[in-house]
Formats: C-alpha cells, structure tokens, sequence
C-alpha cells in the first residue's frame, strides 16, 4: 500500500539503512544466532552510518532528526529479518528515558557515544519474581549519603552481555509499592555488578540476553534519572513507545512473510502445477493480506499521533495486543505452505516463527494489554 507518512528525505535513509543491513549485517546473521551475541564491531559501524539515535538532538552528537527515521532502522531491520543486535532497546529505550528525564552530566556523558556506538545501553526492569508486574520487583537501592546501594537481581535483559551501562529499575522506598520504584543509570564496570550466562532463548538468538546481579553495588545519587520515586511514571510514560516500536516491527515482519510466501508457492510445484495455483492458497493469503494492511494502517496512525506527542497508552496496548497477534498468526499460516522446507532454520518463515513468539511477552504481556484496554472501558472498575 501506499504510505505518505515518508518524506524523500526519509526514504533516501531508508536506502542507506537497507544497504548497510545488506552488507554489513545479512552475511553474518546466521553466525550471530550461533554464537547468541554480536560483535561490538558492528555497533560501532551501525553508529558511524547513522542507524543508532538518529533522534537524539545534535548537541548531544545526534542528528536531530524526527521519529521516522527511527522507524525506518526498525523496518528495515524487520523486513530483512535480522534479531539481533539489540539496536532497538538501545535507541528506542534506553535513550528516550536519558533524554526525558537523565541530568545534563549524564545526557552529555552517554548519549554521544550512543549515538556512535561506543557505549551500549540496556534497561533492567524484569526480574526474577517481577515481570509485567513491575510493582512487585524487589531489587533494593538503599541511600547512604551521596551514593545508592544496591542489591538485587534482574533477568532476560537485552544487550546484558554487551551493554556498558543499565538502566536499573529498583526499589528506593521499600513500603511505597509503585511511588517507591527509581531509575538508576549504573555502569557495568561499577564493582558489585555481575553478568550471569548469555540465556538461550528459542528466539532471537543473535541478540544477547541476560542474567544481572547486583551486590553492595555503590551508584552516585546523581546517576538517579528524574526524581527518587518517580520511576514507575516514567516506565508507563515510555512503555507506550516501547510497545508502538514492537507493532512497527511486528508489522512489517507480517508483509514481508507474506512475500515470502507468495514468491515461494508461484513457483513451488505440486500435484501438476504450483502450490499458488489452489484456492486454498489464494485465499488463506489474501485473508492475511486484508489483515495486515487494516493493521498497516492502524499502526501509521499509531506512529502519527506519537510524532505529534498525542499517543496514548491505551492505543499503544491495542497496538501492541493486536498487531502482535496477527504477526504470530502470519507467521504460522504462511509456514504452513513452505511444507518441510518451513521446519528448516536457513528459511527465513521458520526463524521469523521463532521469533515471533515472544512478541506477545516482551514489553507487557498480551493478558497486561488487555487489562490495560479493558480499564479504559470500564473505569470504575479499577
């Protein structure tokens, strides 16, 4: 379908994004995913062609650019199935908060060597006992003059094993339930900070994800982003972009297994002509086509009112709830017409299959979405 949500200017990046995919990442993805982690090499290259941060103003070493040039990194990454490194966790979460709400030390430390590459970000909220309800996390940052001390555990932690710096969700307020929880940027070189192993995971295997563990770890009180015990407002003001960049992802991974799918079966042949040729096919995939441009749609006017500041958190859940679940559905009928071939993990369907499955956890759960959907309509039940 046609878009006009793109300027020339963007869609002249979008050429340079796919390029550098093409030659720097395509050739080494199957190697990453076998390794489960990606060279530092290539953060570095990714930041010197302009894919990290692109929003990320210019004193601080960004371009400046608006929004949809993030978008078009997230596309392009999706459309050529590439799961790893984790450039979205990077730029679509970490640096927003730093922006939001880090001190101007910290904006002007970190976000330059960011925006090349230099420095890895990742954010640790999940936690052992503590996933979508972030309330219940545990992980303590007890104040002892100028410094925070921190104990704790966090788990399933994007770029864990790469990253140079977290942003550690925790508890500052032990008996103030969600107005006691404070971000705290932490250096990994900070002692008391531990990587546990690099998790295997089913999916996304060239991204690395870990376990971080957190003893008598000392943090200046001016690593602190934002006020002590803001920190749950924060993580609800930013979960909407988070879970829009997951939509965005999930989206054009559905185009592009519909693609996929319709080169394979013209020119797969059975039973004296080739698997496009039955009715079955035509329309299993014209159904899927429907439904994904309804929600191609859905999902840029999602993008749109997050430009203009205006996305709520209730539309980022349907977003997310919605167009997470087509993308699981799409993987898996389309699939279903690579026969044996789709069972093998050199085709792209079978890892996008692998793949798409946490896409209904990462970021809030779909039952959390729901919630979230369900106390719009019913506010006095809440």
């Amino acid at each position: 379908m046609r878009r006009t949500l793109f300027s020339a200017e963007h869609e002249a990046f979008r050429d340079t994004v796919r390029e550098f995919i093409s030659r720097e990442m395509a050739p080494h993805h199957a190697d990453w995913e076998k390794v489960q982690i990606v060279p530092r090499e290539i953060w570095r290259k990714a930041g010197a062609a302009g894919l990290l941060c692109p929003d990320v103003p210019e004193e601080y070493g960004g371009f400046g650019a608006d929004w949809l040039f993030n978008v078009v990194v997230i596309e392009e990454l999706a459309y050529a199935g590439m799961t790893g490194p984790g450039f979205m966790v990077h730029s679509e979460m970490v640096a927003p908060y730093i922006l939001a709400w880090g001190s101007e030390t910290l904006k002007k430390k970190w976000l330059p060597k960011m925006v090349t590459g230099e420095a890895i970000g990742a954010v640790a909220m999940t936690e052992p006992g503590a996933g979508s309800d972030l309330k219940a996390m545990r992980t303590r940052a007890r104040l002892d003059g100028d410094e925070y001390v921190i104990d704790g555990q966090k788990t399933y932690i994007s770029n864990g094993q790469n990253c140079d710096f977290i942003l550690l969700a925790c508890k500052t307020d032990a008996e103030a339930g969600a107005k006691g929880i404070s971000i705290i940027l932490s250096e990994a070189t900070r002692e008391g900070f531990a990587r546990g192993r690099n998790l295997e995971k089913i999916g996304l295997k060239a991204q690395d994800t870990s376990e971080l563990y957190f003893s008598e770890m000392r943090v200046p009180v001016d690593n602190r982003l934002g006020d002590e015990g803001e920190g749950f407002r924060m993580m609800m003001t930013k979960l909407a972009q988070e879970r829009l960049t997951q939509a965005v992802r999930s989206i054009c991974v559905c185009e592009a297994a519909i693609r996929w799918t319709v080169e394979y079966t013209s020119e797969r042949k059975a039973f004296g002509g080739t698997i496009a040729d039955f009715q079955n096919t035509q329309f299993v995939l014209a159904q899927l086509a429907a439904e994904t441009t309804a929600y191609r749609v859905f999902t840029d006017w999602c993008i749109s009112q997050h430009l203009k500041g205006e996305l709520t958190p209730v539309d980022a859940a349907k977003a997310k709830l919605t167009v997470t679940d087509l993308h699981n559905k799409v993987v898996d009928q389309c699939l279903q017409f690579f026969g044996g071939y789709g069972y093998m993990i050199e085709y792209p369907i079978a890892r996008a299959y692998v793949d798409a499955r946490i896409t209904r956890i990462a970021g809030g759960a779909a039952e959390v979405m729901k919630q979230i959907i369900a106390r719009d309509l019913f506010p006095s039940r809440r």
